[in-house]
């Protein structure tokens, strides 16, 4: 019997456990439980290393939220911008680090916004919380197919947003393109978080003319923040610094 390895991820713990107690007497399931985000992604790389990777994460949309401050992660990929790892910035990392994984968000209640957001981060399905047993069961074993599953009654929701998504992604893309190639590569910079020294040591340029080109970034892309440029950038697809190849002396 080929077994189904699920990783459930949510820091309620009394509802962790129950349902991690009820998937674990279906004969084909087997799982496991972690009670945050770096914990779910520690539980992966363990995994990992032992040769026996999970199959489906399910993860809490409010992940971080129920008690006190979020946990800082820096291990999670494409973070929300406040750095905290919230359900759907771990859905985003965990495509990053294992795109094989297949993420269902467990949520209390629809919200077209947050499910279209998930979607866009990887996930393959959202679910409700007080769902039956038997059609969280469905999901699972769907998405392990290839399919994704949202609730019916969110698909026009879901759907107005992902096109609304798409039309400022393409603005977004238009900015972009408007930035000379050593513009585009300070942004890439303020993607990965550098500050004005690291992206002067990192390009070979002065700081002052790091500043100049990051307040050029800023005037073309029409923004007033730096965190304002990178949540564009993200828009666009501008991956961070360390995608781009070695960097010349010149600038």
């Amino acid at each position: 019997m080929v077994r189904i390895r699920v990783l459930v991820v949510d820091d309620h713990r009394i509802f962790a456990e129950s349902l991690a107690a009820a998937l674990a007497a279906e004969p084909d399931v087997e799982v496991s439980a972690a009670g945050s985000g770096p914990a779910a992604l520690r539980c992966l790389e363990r995994a990992a290393a032992e040769g026996r990777r999970f199959d489906v994460l399910l993860v809490d949309a409010d992940l971080g939220s129920a008690h006190g401050p979020p946990v800082v992660a820096r291990a999670v990929p494409d973070q929300a911008e406040d750095g905290l790892v919230d359900g759907i910035s771990l859905v985003a990392g965990v495509r990053t680090v294992q795109p094989s994984v297949r993420t269902v968000v467990l949520a209390e209640k629809d919200d077209p916004r947050r499910a279209a957001l998930a979607l866009q981060a990887g996930a393959s399905g959202w679910v409700a919380k007080d769902c039956s047993l038997q059609r969280l069961l469905a999901v699972i074993r769907g998405v392990l197919r290839e399919e994704t599953h949202l609730p019916p009654a969110l698909l026009t929701g879901v759907l107005r947003e992902l096109t609304a998504a798409r039309k400022h992604r393409t603005e977004s893309e238009r900015l972009v393109e408007s930035l000379t190639p050593r513009e585009r590569e300070v942004l890439r910079c303020m993607v990965a978080g550098l500050g004005r020294k690291a992206v002067a040591e990192r390009l070979f340029l002065s700081p002052h003319t790091v500043r100049t080109h990051m307040q050029n970034v800023l005037g073309k892309l029409g923004v007033h923040s730096t965190l304002a440029a990178v949540a564009l950038a993200r828009r666009a697809g501008v991956g961070p610094v360390e995608d781009l190849p070695a960097v010349g002396s010149t600038g």
